[in-house]
Parts: structure tokens; sequence; C-alpha cells
């Protein structure tokens, strides 16, 4: 981005926004009133927090995700490791990933969102 000096009104800027050229009149950072409303919107608007659903009441060993501390193996709802043979340890509740069918506790979901930025 290019630098406007304060008494050069003849240089122009690009729109950190949408990347136009523009010559910026007074203290003018973007090229259009849209492009303002979109930064201010980006600056105050965090992404959407997302909803974890509580299982309904019963038993927990069935949405529980355990893991081997032998060979790492993970498993939902199984205690004892089929490879092992040995008892896991409870990571927390979960289920099976979508995309992989893999174990995934909703903790380790919830720990990527808290690094994002605090709300405002």
């Amino acid at each position: 981005m290019t630098n406007n000096p304060s008494s050069d009104d003849t240089a122009t800027m690009i729109c950190p926004i949408d990347g136009t050229v523009f010559n910026p009149t007074g203290r003018r950072r973007y090229c259009s009133d849209r492009c303002r409303r979109a930064a201010w919107a980006r600056r105050h608007h965090s992404s959407p927090i997302p909803l974890v659903v509580a299982p309904p009441p019963g038993p927990r060993r069935p949405v529980t995700v355990y893991e081997c501390d032998t060979c790492g193996t993970r498993a939902l709802g199984s205690q004892r490791c089929d490879d092992c043979g040995t008892f896991m340890r409870r990571v927390g509740l979960g289920g099976l990933c979508p995309h992989c069918d893999e174990p995934l506790a909703a903790t380790e979901l919830i720990n990527v969102v808290e690094s994002a930025p605090p709300r405002r």
C-alpha cells in the first residue's frame, strides 16, 4: 500500500479492501463508502461462535472418545484398546469426524476457536 503524505494530495492510494487505485481527498483511506463500511464490519464483527450441543440425558460412554496411552489408538464408546488390550484414558465427549470417520473430542474443536481474536 502506498503511503499518502499529508502534504501530497495528488498522490494515489490503493484501497485496502478491494485494491482499487484512487486519489484520496483529505484523510480518506478507502475508495468508496462501501469499502469504508466493509472495513468497519471486519474490525467490529467477529466470526460466529460455534454451537456445541450437549448429548441427550443417559449414559455418556457411547459418546465419549478414549485414547490408548501405549499405541495412540482412539475409540468412540469403547474403553479397552483392541490393539494392546489395555484400558484407554478418556479424552472427552465427542463423535466421529464426518470427513475421515476418526473419533474426535469436542474440546479439540473448541480449542481452535479459543485461539481466535476476542470479540469486542
